[in-house]
């Protein structure tokens, strides 16, 4: 967890997924279908983003060697 954001927006993804079939399952409407193909890609997006490795600055490359002789 490298960023808080990405994992903060994760675990909202699977919250808001899990609550949306929990409604259409428990409301009352026989009605109401819970949309779980949904669900499960949004718990899919959500697991990415909390493993997710965050963008970082890459490392600065050594400088380069001269080739050139001295004196040449």
């Amino acid at each position: 967890m490298e960023n808080k954001n990405t994992t903060i927006a994760g675990v909202g993804a699977i919250l808001v997924a899990v609550g949306s079939v929990l409604t259409a399952m428990f409301d009352g409407d026989p009605a109401t279908a819970a949309d779980f193909a949904s669900a499960i890609a949004a718990v899919i997006a959500g697991v990415g983003l909390i493993m997710a490795k965050d963008a970082k600055a890459a490392p600065a490359a050594p400088a380069p060697a001269s080739t050139t002789t001295p004196g040449a």
